[in-house]
């Protein structure tokens, strides 16, 4: 037998027992806009209430899918990665769940509806926070016949093998405050608690692998530059107050973290550091082919942010025509969201890179 033929029986059995051991087979995810695979329907939230409407999902699927961005999300690389099937949003008729289900919708929060009626804090249109989510999550395990009884054949089925993600959750908590006399300290006690309640009720359903994405710089973002002074500014040119907001949320997160990973010593527990990885390509773009840092690929507006809280993306004030010829080299996408490009570093950095703790790589032993 020659050596090309050895070689060529081994490379066949070799992508035979990959198959075979493939670490997961569905994905269950939660979070907000930055993890929506389309849940948040046709008429968006909010300001950003185009998404779909082209340019939204020119690059990857050419047309609009409900997400914010003009193609792939993060999860949307690590299901490819994974050799599984990109997530079907939940809210979609008739969607199949065999790869996992997508429950994040665009808006969410992690504090409940009811806290922003009663604080008459009116930016938040989005009835579903993150224990609504939860209660999807249930839904869907009783679809597939699992009760509850994690003891069943049925909800060991449905949990095992299983990739649980959570994106981050909470910017839009502080973001629904502005302007109001609800203290940062006050979101940043009732969100995490709320998460931490969150990721406490999957563990005890039987997730025992999971993903925690903490908070990116939101100060790095379009929108938080169009609406600050100029004199608010860190070492990177992002809004200080703000990413300062978010690193003491993330710090005391992760403390959470560790509770629950001493609480539950069986599941493995990584944590994405969105925050640092996010930093590091503002801090060098080039080193990951990016040009702008924090001008909008898609919207209207004069320089340097091309942003327009009243035009925004998709609106009939920023036609398609509006969008950058080459989404790759932009951060950011609408104001807010990212680009398919940002949101591929993002995944390369958390599941290759050194931004999570522990490294991915543990969740596939």
């Amino acid at each position: 037998m020659s050596a090309a033929s050895v070689l060529t029986i081994i490379i066949i059995f070799s992508t035979a027992a990959a198959a075979k051991h493939q670490p997961f087979e569905r994905i269950y995810a939660f979070g907000d806009s930055f993890t929506d695979t389309g849940n948040v329907g046709p008429g968006g939230g909010g300001f950003f209430g185009h998404v779909s409407s082209p340019p939204y999902g020119s690059t990857y699927f050419h047309r609009p899918t409900n997400r914010y961005s003009d193609g792939r999300l993060v999860i949307d690389f690590v299901a490819q990665s994974l050799s599984l099937p990109l997530l079907p949003p939940y809210r979609r008729r008739g969607a199949k769940n065999n790869g996992g289900v997508n429950f994040a919708v665009g808006g969410a929060t992690a504090i409940n509806h009811a806290f922003f009626v009663k604080n008459n804090l009116t930016l938040d249109n989005t009835p579903v926070s993150i224990q609504t989510q939860l209660q999807w999550f249930d839904e869907s395990l009783r679809s597939q016949g699992c009760d509850g009884n994690t003891a069943t054949a049925a909800c060991a089925a449905a949990v095992e093998d299983a990739l649980f993600w959570v994106g981050e959750i909470g910017v839009n908590d502080y973001a629904y405050t502005l302007g109001s006399e609800v203290s940062g300290k006050t979101i940043r006690r009732l969100s995490i608690a709320t998460v931490t309640n969150f990721l406490e009720g999957l563990l005890k359903r039987g997730a025992k692998k999971m993903v925690v994405q903490g908070l990116p710089p939101a100060g790095c973002l379009t929108l938080a530059m169009y609406l600050s002074p100029d004199d608010d500014r860190d070492e990177l040119g992002c809004i200080e107050t703000v990413n300062n907001q978010a690193r003491v949320h993330n710090s005391v997160y992760r403390s959470k973290l560790d509770g629950l990973r001493a609480r539950y010593p069986k599941a493995t527990i990584v944590y994405l550091d969105y925050w640092s990885a996010y930093r590091a390509v503002v801090r060098s773009p080039g080193k990951y082919r990016m040009k702008e840092k924090f001008k909008a690929c898609c919207g209207s507006g004069d320089p340097p942010y091309n942003f327009n809280v009243f035009a925004t993306c998709g609106s009939p004030g920023a036609s398609a025509a509006a969008a950058c010829p080459d989404p790759s080299r932009y951060v950011n996408w609408d104001g807010v969201h990212l680009t398919e490009g940002m949101y591929r570093v993002l995944a390369d950095l958390f599941v290759n890179g050194s931004f999570s703790t522990p490294r991915f790589a543990t969740l596939l032993a």
